[in-house]
């Protein structure tokens, strides 16, 4: 396998509401510095990848408005492998629009489709799992998966049972694929032991997406290979008149749930999508009674279990609240359950019909 065959497409076109207030449309989470690194989510991820590809074979897929914001925070990457899409269509058109655009340039690629906003604590591990994904792709026909072994029945994330025993080294067939399961139903896979959590990140051939496209999405597919000016100055024009055509729908629920070539290598790179407030929590640093603070003068009197993120410049004193979320902006306070932190998304959406779009 050819190094250079190697291609990762960091998608980057989100606004990560459930990170409201300070992840808003004209600034969202991908270009933020949650946990206080010194880099943004989107830096990290393209330096991760900096080691497993050339830095020509990285691409970011994001919307118009966030190229001023990505070239600042990574002057470095050529603008031709910037792909701006013209409107929000979910993982699926992004995917699609992505696989034939490389594939005129080389019908050999081997493609990693990654979210930008994913933090990996080992990084040699999540190297090691990569390149093997990769070396498995490029010889076999299949569309692979990264699992995590789930630490809590979360409603937001994928769930993957596989086949045991009849694995290929480290890749084991999937079993069943459950996009976001409820509740009760997320509660039944982690007491199993069997499931794993889709991360998300996905490795495979350019030729075997291709022909699962065109399976299991044939009109997305139809519309995407219809267009002839791939890598060409026509390009934009005729990927502006596709996107309206595409239907708003996930990889995960378009092809992942469905094909019956998908494998899982199960991971232990310490990960996390860093998709909601509670998630910023357990991976922060916190004070003795449990609390994780981002803001010089914030004060905490009798509050336990909370996720704070106050202006540096700002004095909050926080007293006899447990388990809750408290986010003051200069122009939103949020103060809400961390165990209602997925339903934030929905805050969002109802401050939209009654306030209009001025706080988001």
């Amino acid at each position: 396998m050819s190094i250079n065959n190697n291609y990762v497409a960091i998608m980057a076109g989100g606004i990560g509401s459930r990170f409201w207030p300070i992840s808003r449309n004209a600034h969202p989470k991908q270009f933020l510095d949650i946990l206080g690194t010194g880099k943004s989510l989107i830096q990290w991820t393209y330096e991760r990848f900096k080691n497993i590809c050339p830095k020509e074979n990285i691409y970011i897929i994001t919307s118009e408005d966030y190229q001023e914001t990505l070239l600042k925070q990574i002057p470095e990457i050529n603008t031709d492998n910037i792909i701006s899409e013209p409107s929000r269509k979910n993982t699926a058109p992004c995917t699609a629009y992505f696989a034939h655009k490389l594939y005129q340039k080389n019908p050999k690629a081997n493609i990693i489709m990654t979210p930008a906003d994913h933090l990996i604590f080992d990084e040699r591990k999540f190297e090691r799992d990569i390149l093997d994904s990769l070396e498995f792709v490029s010889k076999n026909d299949v569309l692979v998966t990264l699992g995590v072994k789930p630490t809590r029945p979360d409603t937001g994330y994928g769930y993957i049972q596989h086949e045991t025993g009849n694995g290929s080294d480290r890749f084991f067939p999937v079993k069943t694929f459950t996009e976001k399961p409820n509740a009760e139903l997320a509660q039944t896979f982690v007491r199993s032991g069997d499931f794993l959590w889709n991360s998300g990140i996905f490795v495979w051939n350019v030729n075997t997406i291709l022909k699962a496209i065109e399976k299991y999405l044939p009109e997305l597919d139809e519309i995407f290979a219809s267009v002839t000016s791939y890598n060409t100055p026509n390009e934009k024009a005729h990927i502006e008149e596709a996107y309206p055509q595409c239907t708003n729908i996930s990889i995960d629920y378009g092809i992942m749930e469905k094909a019956k070539n998908v494998h899982v290598i199960p991971s232990y790179f310490g990960w996390s999508d860093l998709g909601t407030w509670n998630s910023a929590y357990d991976n922060s640093d916190k004070d003795y009674l449990g609390n994780a603070v981002y803001g010089e003068n914030t004060m905490i009197i009798d509050a336990s279990q909370c996720m704070v993120k106050a202006p540096d410049d700002k004095l909050v004193l926080l007293q006899g609240l447990e388990n809750f979320i408290v986010v003051d902006t200069e122009d939103v306070l949020l103060i809400c359950e961390r165990g209602r932190e997925q339903q934030i998304k929905d805050y969002v959406a109802e401050v939209k019909r009654n306030k209009g779009t001025k706080f988001l």
